[in-house]
């Protein structure tokens, strides 16, 4: 735990939860809040009077990876040597031979509604938490249940800013300040991590668009609502992203987002093309789109597997050569999904394999797009005026606590969902 590498308000954080019951540790990323709280936590593991301790992230990787890892800074290479990974009445642990003796570390993920079931049974002394504004209530006041019979409760949470009025700040660390020298709260932005360098930093500003809510909240570390336009950079420019064509040769493969509508919205094709990593500038072009028109009771599977057999065949005479590799559905309508899938292979000579779209959370998808808008590293096809409209018009529900792309038929829904399907298993 050498302490040259925390600057001087990561170094008084960490000497106020040497005591503290509770320590918050807010800001921007890659400001070293998870290094100070996995240091910290290690260090009164040491001589807990616990044996049972909890660590948790939004999901069990996350918390393994950003926790148990760490970039090389987690438990598991502190503890290297006199540690295991194993189970424990089924659930993920790291069983570490402290100075006290044997003390296990669950390793749980608290995103999902009913995740607090994974860590019922248990009395925990500390807790570890990554995150924790992506954790669902529940398990956060099951976690806390899990302490009352603590010998020693201990509390570790980080999180990166969210809007004001997300239930995290309303329910917890507001109630936290009247606990007085029990609650340790401190806040940090990227410039307060040393080992950050300036170049560095530049390559990670270049990631974000400094108009976006994401720019004030990981780079600025500040607390701010997701409100009007939801794809400002590109509403400003829309020209700036379109292109007449491209050369197919600097394509990879294609892929297609399929989005079924329901009672007032559209099905709807988009067509990406994934393109190489010589490719100047690589990323992804949007090369055609396409929405089933017709009023409810008018579009059925059949009428569905007909036109996307059309768009198909025009896909690939726009972009000769190219292999139409993937149809990533949306999995909610899985009658449709495998209607198209049978369709597709009765065709002679079809080989695109029919997957479920990976239906990753909107607010993730929406920051991918931004970031690849930001990096010059999307564009689309002139004619996809259907997606050019949903981006340009798509913006944030103000009504909503947490952050929500408003879906009340005024844009473009379908569209924008059929296109992150298409692209959404790429954003690692």
């Amino acid at each position: 735990m050498s302490g040259w590498i925390f600057g001087d308000v990561h170094r008084a954080y960490m000497r106020r939860a040497e005591t503290a019951e509770i320590n918050v540790a807010e800001g921007s990323v890659r400001a070293g809040k998870t290094v100070d709280n996995v240091f910290v936590f290690a260090s009164l593991l040491e001589h807990a009077p616990d044996r049972l301790h909890l660590a948790t992230g939004s999901t069990l990787g996350n918390a393994k990876l950003n926790l148990g890892d760490c970039n090389g800074l987690g438990l598991e290479h502190i503890f290297a040597g006199r540690c295991r990974w194993t189970k424990y009445r089924g659930n993920e642990a790291l069983v570490i031979r402290a100075e006290a003796g044997e003390r296990i570390v669950i390793f749980s993920g608290g995103k999902n509604a009913d995740a607090y079931k994974r860590i019922r049974g248990n009395s925990y002394g500390m807790w570890l938490a990554t995150e924790i504004n992506l954790h669902a209530d529940s398990f956060i006041k099951e976690a806390f249940n899990r302490q009352l019979a603590a010998r020693d409760r201990r509390v570790f949470w980080d999180l990166n800013p969210s809007a004001p009025s997300h239930p995290i700040y309303r329910d917890y660390l507001d109630r936290f300040e009247t606990l007085g020298e029990r609650y340790n709260y401190a806040h940090f932005t990227i410039r307060d991590n040393p080992v950050v360098t300036p170049e560095r930093l530049r390559a990670v500003m270049a990631q974000y668009d400094e108009q976006s809510v994401w720019y004030r909240r990981d780079i600025l570390g500040e607390r701010c609502a997701a409100d009007g336009l939801v794809y400002r950079r590109f509403a400003d420019d829309p020209e700036a992203f379109k292109v007449p064509s491209i050369d197919p040769g600097q394509a990879d493969y294609l892929t297609v987002g399929v989005d079924f509508g329901g009672n007032r919205s559209r099905t709807t094709f988009v067509a990406t093309a994934v393109m190489k990593k010589s490719a100047d500038p690589g990323g992804f072009t949007v090369v055609a789109d396409h929405a089933v028109a017709g009023s409810k009771g008018e579009v059925d599977a059949e009428r569905i597997n007909r036109e996307f057999t059309r768009f198909l065949a025009a896909v690939r005479e726009r972009m000769p050569g190219v292999p139409v590799r993937y149809v990533f559905a949306d999995n909610e309508a899985q009658v449709l999904v495998n209607s198209l899938r049978r369709h597709l292979a009765s065709l002679p000579g079809e080989r695109v394999i029919v997957a479920d779209a990976a239906k990753r959370k909107i607010v993730d998808r929406i920051a991918f797009v931004n970031t690849l808008m930001s990096q010059g590293r999307l564009r689309l096809y002139a004619d996809c005026e259907l997606l050019a409209a949903g981006l340009a018009s798509a913006v944030w529900d103000e009504k909503s606590p947490v952050d929500k792309r408003l879906d009340d038929f005024t844009s473009d829904i379908d569209i924008l969902d059929a296109f992150e399907y298409s692209i959404e298993r790429y954003m690692r």
